[in-house]
């Protein structure tokens, strides 16, 4: 049974990708569907034998890798922390699969789409199953080459093109630093395999690598090294730039990638890394600051755009924020509460706006929108649940939304972390918080309310998405409304260790997770305060006032103008890197392929053998007086060589 929940997705896009032609589009989406449900059905039967009941297993396949003493099996592992994610992975994949059936409906290509889908969702489940770093890699690297295929789905436009590009290239950055690590972890520990490394850890405590040319900690080394790929993956500052053009391809894509797949391998590596970087101090202080880094500056860019799947797509780059700061501050607990409870809201909001761009006509700029509530009333229905959920929204101490649950959980642990980082942590948590319920309810008053800034022919041709498209809407809706109440107590509850036993690894003092239950009142209240301050502030500009927010982005401010170019990110990094190497590339073009291999090397040489030969060539003219021409100049030149040679005495 553990073994089908890898391999039906794989089987799926063999059978899509191969014979779709052959089957047909119908077959192909029917196919890739059922296999995902069945395989999603299987993970909730493992998260309850494996997770609940506590009985994880690991299951030897076969021999991958036999070199000298480098030995490494192929095997799946299946505890707590994989149960979890299998859960995620297939659970928001088969929903896709089934939201596509009706999104793609009109492309020409759906049998490929649904193979590239299934293909991803395999990957992601080698990567989340995986015994070991190598393996790791491999689905790592195989979610990086599915994403870079579903984000250029469209590839006759140049935007699908460049988009898919940017993010393969971007998380290639990342991924060097992680295969570093992997190399480092190997030369280290001279195994691969999680329980090996892991056990041999602590001897490691203290001791140094060389690392090119200087003496580091050898577990903060290799930390570093596999958070930068986790960086990468999970688009965090700096190597972040990937996320919001990956909107360039399908709705539902963005839905599988954004939402719970690809970008929470970052915080899925940590966490299962969690013995390595809780003896390696410096690491979890990286990891925390760049986490409230992140966690703050995406949800600046947030407030200020204008596509509604953009804006979404920040807001998972900020919530991705909170999860490493969790992490970074040992709570790896509450960082996968979060990436669970996560899943379901922001695949909500992403295929609920994709209900909205179905409705209407593939527009995404929201500026072209509004009023529409009255005319797609379960969609705004389902939306606003997921804003809900996405802001935190509850009641302390009575009940809330999914996201209540682990967002505040998260909020109040930074604060129980103590000044320095945790406090940190805790004023770019509130500070994003603010936002976060600022742009989400700007999302829906300018889609929904207001007057509609669309034309009339567009109007009318608004409707509710089909039932095939409504049904993953409504489950979605359920899970962002009942997650965080129903796991509270298995994730970070009374329940919590023995349901993580064996899967994550907390050092001893690290207890800012079960300190969070005595933090100030004012500090459990703090995220309803500022969530209810960003939906006033949002009301006053985009209901009481509509017009003040274009006129202040016509004022084109400093502090406007910056946000919206999105920290000019883009910008500077055109300039330090794309240019000058597109700069080095046309030099060596120029000046090194054609100025001197093409003009010396191999094609250079051949072309002086033509000149000779073409030469050669024009003696053979067919006329004897050539030739006996030829043959007196021969025999002249011969008796010439003789004479000053000294051959005639």
């Amino acid at each position: 049974m553990l073994s089908a929940i890898v391999v039906l997705p794989l089987l799926g896009a063999i059978v899509a990708g191969l014979f779709g032609r052959m089957i047909g589009h119908r077959p192909a989406e029917i196919i890739t569907t059922g296999l995902l449900v069945l395989s999603a059905v299987l993970s909730c039967a493992a998260f309850g034998k494996i997770a609940l009941g506590g009985e994880p297993v690991t299951l030897t396949v076969f021999t991958w890798i036999t070199s000298g003493t480098f030995d490494v099996t192929w095997s799946l592992r299946f505890d707590t922390l994989t149960a979890v994610m299998l859960v995620v992975v297939t659970g928001v994949s088969s929903l896709v699969h089934v939201y596509s059936i009706g999104y793609m409906h009109e492309d020409p290509h759906r049998a490929r789409f649904f193979s590239y889908l299934s293909l991803f969702t395999f990957a992601m489940l080698m990567l989340v199953t995986a015994d070991n770093f190598l393996q790791m890699f491999f689905g790592w690297e195989g979610v990086g080459l599915a994403s870079y295929l579903l984000i250029g789905f469209w590839f006759k436009k140049p935007e699908a093109n460049t988009a898919a590009m940017k993010a393969f290239i971007v998380n290639r950055v990342g991924d060097f630093g992680f295969a570093l690590g992997i190399f480092a972890i190997f030369v280290v520990f001279g195994t691969l395999s999680f329980d090996e490394v892991f056990s041999a850890t602590p001897a490691m405590v203290g001791t140094t690598i060389d690392l090119g040319g200087f003496k580091v900690d050898t577990l903060t080394a290799i930390c570093l090294l596999l958070f930068m790929g986790a960086m990468g993956k999970s688009a965090q500052f700096l190597l972040h730039t990937w996320l919001p053009d990956a909107m360039e391809g399908p709705t539902p894509v963005s839905a599988l990638i954004h939402a719970a797949t690809m970008v929470t391998a970052g915080v899925f590596l940590v966490c299962r890394a969690s013995p390595m970087f809780e003896h390696a101090p410096d690491a979890l202080m990286v990891v925390t600051i760049i986490g409230g880094v992140t966690a703050f500056f995406a949800a600046t860019i947030g407030m200020f755009q204008n596509d509604i799947k953009r804006v979404i797509a920040y807001s998972t780059c900020s919530q991705l924020g909170y999860m490493f700061f969790a992490a970074g501050l040992s709570a790896y607990q509450a960082a996968m509460f979060h990436l669970f409870t996560h899943a379901f809201f922001k695949a909500l909001l992403f295929l609920g706006a994709g209900s909205v761009i179905h409705a209407m006509h593939h527009e995404q700029d929201m500026r072209k929108m509004g009023g529409l509530a009255k005319h797609i009333p379960v969609t705004w229905a389902l939306m606003l649940v997921g804003t809900l959920a996405l802001t935190g929204f509850g009641i302390p101490h009575v009940i809330g939304t999914a996201g209540f649950y682990s967002k505040d959980a998260i909020i109040e642990t930074a604060y129980a972390a103590g000044p320095g980082l945790g406090w940190f942590a805790f004023i770019m948590a509130i500070s994003a918080a603010f936002m976060t319920s600022f742009y989400s309810w700007r999302v829906m008053f300018m889609t929904f309310h207001g007057k509609h800034r669309m034309d009339e022919e567009t109007l009318s041709h608004v409707h509710e998405s089909p039932t095939v498209m409504m049904i993953p809407l409504y489950i979605l809706g359920i899970g962002a409304l009942v997650a965080g109440i129903a796991f509270y107590q298995y994730f970070i509850g009374e329940a919590e260790h023995a349901f993580w036993a064996g899967s994550i690894f907390v050092a001893e003092g690290h207890n800012a997770l079960e300190a969070r239950h005595h933090v100030p009142e004012w500090v459990i209240m703090a995220p309803l305060t500022v969530t209810v301050m960003g939906f006033l502030v949002a009301y006053y500009f985009y209901i009481r006032r509509p017009e003040l927010p274009a006129q202040m982005a016509a004022r084109e401010g400093m502090g406007y103008t910056f946000i919206y170019n999105k920290w000019y990110f883009d910008e500077i990094y055109d300039f330090l890197f794309v240019r000058p190497t597109q700069a080095l590339g046309r030099f060596l073009w120029k000046r090194g392929d054609q100025g001197v291999i093409d003009r010396f090397g191999p094609d250079g040489i051949a072309a002086r053998v033509m000149d000779v030969t073409r030469r050669a060539m024009r003696l053979q003219s067919g006329y004897i007086y050539h030739y006996a021409f030829v043959m007196l100049i021969g025999v002249a030149g011969l008796v010439t060589w003789l004479m000053f040679a000294g051959g005639a005495q």
